[in-house]
């Protein structure tokens, strides 16, 4: 890819970004989009609903229409198609969840200096923090898995495993895609205790409550019951240092049967560890939050799974949002 040429008002253009930034933030956590659903309100109606004062609402939702997130007509505003259908909570593509989840975060990034200064994290992990907190980045990954489980459902030949681990599998969006794919999988979800109400809800919405089961545990401190012929561990890796995910993937490999697949799913960088910018920024992220999290090349992956026993490894060519990428192999 051509590399940004910088200028002035290029510069500028990014340090002010966060503006936009934060509107959409606030806006998603009033629930404009919502209140506004398939109507036409004015700006005090709309103000009125939310219990805001009219003149700071008067000014949002200006600047929403700027940014042709809401349509303004006759004094009226109304949502745009990406309003209706991404941001609203009546809408199945909401991904609201996942913009609070970002909203959580953006102390911490303004603390970026300080945690590039001591190596230390400037944030507790989202997985032990308030309720609140958690249900915005569990259920934000289910917003992201949503779009990507049934595309990997279809790209991934599953149909003649039995038995998925999905390993941390939060809501267990992925468990619930291949599961649909595959009739003849059953799959388990292994993720912490508090993760449990959001994992059983999500099964159960989608009535594989007798295909999915789910498992307490913290897989970083304790072993994996169960053998299984098929590991899932997305997302998971990048929140751990080198050591635990090498202890992590032997774990995993034990509780394979012989012939069982494991497939890594992560923002994955390249061997020099300068790009692609996502996974760089992403390594960034993992410094604000973890002791010792990162994002991982494809050498890095690739060589801890070989050190625990799996062979033909390999980089899936899938072209996947934000260059999260899949690395598999077989025990």
């Amino acid at each position: 890819m051509e590399k940004q040429e910088w200028n002035q008002g290029r510069l500028l253009q990014l340090s002010g970004q966060y503006w936009a930034t934060c509107t959409l933030h606030a806006a998603v956590k009033l629930d404009v989009f919502t209140v506004i659903g398939e109507k036409q309100l004015s700006g005090e109606d709309i103000a009125q609903k939310l219990n805001v004062s009219k003149e700071g609402a008067g000014r949002l939702f200006n600047a929403l229409t700027a940014m042709n997130l809401l349509e303004k007509k006759d004094n009226k505003f109304s949502n745009t198609h990406a309003g209706k259908t991404f941001l609203s909570k009546d809408s199945p593509k909401y991904i609201g969840y996942i913009i609070n989840h970002h909203h959580h975060l953006v102390d911490s990034w303004s603390k970026l200096d300080q945690a590039v200064s001591t190596g230390e994290p400037v944030r507790a992990r989202a997985s032990h923090t308030s309720s609140k907190w958690r249900e915005s980045f569990l259920m934000g990954m289910f917003n992201i898995g949503m779009s990507i489980a049934p595309l990997l459902a279809d790209k991934i030949d599953l149909s003649k495993r039995h038995h998925m681990l999905d390993l941390g599998g939060g809501p267990g969006t992925y468990a619930i895609h291949f599961c649909m794919k595959n009739p003849g999988l059953k799959a388990t979800v292994y993720d912490l205790p508090t993760t449990r109400p959001f994992a059983e809800k999500t099964i159960e919405k989608f009535g594989l409550t007798d295909g999915i089961d789910f498992m307490d545990g913290n897989y970083v401190e304790e072993g994996i019951k169960g053998v299984y012929d098929v590991a899932w561990l997305s997302h998971i890796l990048h929140g751990e240092g080198q050591k635990d995910c090498q202890r992590i993937i032997e774990k995993t490999v034990s509780a394979l049967e012989p012939g069982g697949m494991i497939i890594v799913h992560d923002f994955i960088l390249n061997n020099t560890m300068d790009g692609p910018l996502f996974p760089a920024l992403f390594c960034l992220n993992m410094l604000l939050g973890t002791p010792a999290g990162q994002s991982y090349s494809e050498k890095q992956i690739t060589d801890m799974l070989a050190k625990a026993g799996v062979k033909g490894i390999r980089r899936l060519s899938f072209k996947l949002p934000n260059d999260s990428g899949i690395i598999s192999g077989v025990v």
